[in-house]
C-alpha cells in the first residue's frame, strides 16, 4: 500500500475511535498514519542516495 493511502487509512482509523470513544482503534490509526510518515522519510532518503551515487558515477 502507498504512504498515501496508508495515512488515509490511518486517519479514517482515528476518527472512528474518536466517534465510538474506541482508544485502540484512535491508537492503532495514529501508528498507521507515524508508519507511513516514516515510509516517505525512507524513501526519500533512498532518492537522495541514488541521486549522490549516480552522481558519483558521471565523474
Amino acid at each position: 500500500m502507498d504512504e498515501k493511502a496508508e495515512d488515509m487509512k490511518g486517519r479514517a482509523k482515528e476518527a472512528a475511535g474518536d466517534l465510538t470513544g474506541d482508544e485502540s482503534l484512535q491508537r492503532e490509526g495514529k501508528v498507521d498514519q507515524g508508519a507511513s510518515a516514516m515510509k516517505e522519510k525512507v524513501d526519500k532518503g533512498a532518492d537522495k542516495a541514488k541521486d549522490l551515487l549516480s552522481r558519483d558515477d558521471d565523474r
